[in-house]
């Protein structure tokens, strides 16, 4: 994917603003695009920080596209590769986020850039207790444990536990309380390649019909479903009962995801920072 994502994003560009085309990269989108590969993924709200941005190094007399249009005109171009900028969510929250996914390898084979082998395949065992997994989590202790069966160089438990700190801070994983679950980032690029090769474990949401990691399920007949998915559902309905059986749904009903509310409390937030600095 790189190289041909690379000669893009280089290659020279003349067009600017009154001279957009559909199915053309200025350098407005190429920056953009380059942005996104360094970063791995973002979250909708960074994306639209990052797209004003390049409008403003590169074009900053032109009207800013609609992201969805923006995005859909370096996918046109970006088609011939087998690479797409492709939306999701979290699956804790609904955040949207935004991922470059390669679509002709997995995602594994894609890590093979940064990891070495014992690594890649400590990705995969972590991988495949999360998967199989009611929880969508897999313990640190249960990860560290098949070190011994790594292939490749041999690693220590010490080692290992530094390994699945790089894949939290390359957004493959996401830690909470010493246990490792997916980030969104690898749902979106490894959803095809899941479903492929652990199709007697994976789960699938009975909403949206997307891969399913984390989530809620109905205690009596078995479907599940993700937690914004939970929120959407239900947020009418005073009396939640399951979609599929029509039993009572025992689960705490969680808040729809709200950007503005989220902006309005960061805004608090920093403003009660500032505050405090102020005061000492």
């Amino acid at each position: 994917m790189a190289s041909g994502v690379i000669s893009l994003v280089c290659a020279p560009s003349n067009m600017q603003g009154s001279t957009r085309r559909a199915g053309a990269m200025t350098d407005v989108h190429r920056r953009f695009l380059q942005l996104l590969m360094t970063h791995g993924v973002l979250e909708e709200w960074e994306v639209r920080r990052l797209q004003n941005h390049c409008y403003q190094v590169h074009d900053r007399n032109a009207t800013v596209d609609k992201l969805e249009d923006f995005i859909n005109n370096i996918n046109s171009v970006l088609e011939s590769l087998y690479i797409e900028i492709k939306k999701g969510v979290t699956e804790d929250d609904g955040r949207p986020i935004y991922a470059l996914v390669n679509l002709a390898t997995t995602s594994v084979s894609k890590m093979a850039t940064d990891f070495a082998e014992n690594e890649l395949d400590l990705f995969r065992k972590a991988l495949e207790l999360i998967v199989d997994s009611e929880t969508g989590f897999a313990s640190s202790t249960n990860i560290l444990n098949l070190v011994d069966q790594l292939k490749g160089k041999k690693m220590r438990k010490k080692e290992a536990e530094q390994v699945l700190q790089k894949f939290v801070q390359s957004k493959w994983l996401i830690e909470k309380e010493g246990e490792f679950t997916l980030h969104g980032r690898a749902i979106l690029e490894m959803e095809q390649f899941i479903r492929e090769s652990y199709p007697d474990s994976v789960k699938m949401c009975n909403i949206c019909h997307g891969l399913l990691i984390q989530g809620q399920s109905c205690e009596t007949c078995g479907i599940r479903m993700h937690l914004p998915c939970v929120a959407k559902y239900f947020q009418s309905i005073p009396e939640p009962h399951c979609p599929h059986c029509n039993d009572y749904w025992p689960h705490d009903i969680p808040e729809v995801y709200n950007p503005e509310k989220e902006r309005e409390a960061g805004i608090s937030k920093s403003s009660r920072k500032s505050l405090r600095t102020r005061q000492h």
